[in-house]
């Protein structure tokens, strides 16, 4: 009986996230604001209109490959709140780093500063290159 109630709970939990806002989410539409996407997913964001490609790597790891696009503002950096409050919180950031976790950072510095549609790669450059995807040096 155990094992049953188990069963039960675990296909309950699996048909309501199958069924939550962010699985049905309408193609073609932006990620929600600080959501952390997978290499395709992250790949068909950048193709939306209007998404701004950051890279908050230092400036070497930019160097050495960064995505198409992608602007350079260093999370570690003394200027990056100066330099993200140039930018216009109203449009949508795609976010990334070498796995993901300064790029988490950066998005929570952004979203304190007012910035409304952030979305960052789990995993970072790193599950980007393994995924096969291309990257653009210098």
């Amino acid at each position: 009986m155990t094992t049953r109630r188990t069963v039960l709970a675990a296909l309950t939990g699996l048909i309501a996230a199958a069924c939550s806002p962010a699985a049905t989410k309408t193609p073609g539409a932006l990620p929600p604001n600080g959501a952390e996407l997978g290499v395709a997913a992250f790949a068909g964001a950048l193709q939306l209109p209007g998404v701004v490609v950051l890279d908050v790597r230092t400036p070497q790891e930019y160097a050495d490959g960064h995505l198409e696009r992608a602007s350079n503002i260093d999370v570690s950096a003394a200027d990056f709140s100066a330099r993200i409050a140039k930018l216009d919180p109203a449009v949508p950031y795609a976010v990334y780093c070498r796995s993901g976790n300064r790029s988490a950072t950066a998005l929570g510095i952004m979203r304190k500063a007012g910035f409304t549609s952030t979305f960052h790669l789990g995993g970072g450059i790193g599950a980007w290159t393994a995924a096969g995807r291309s990257v653009v040096k210098g």
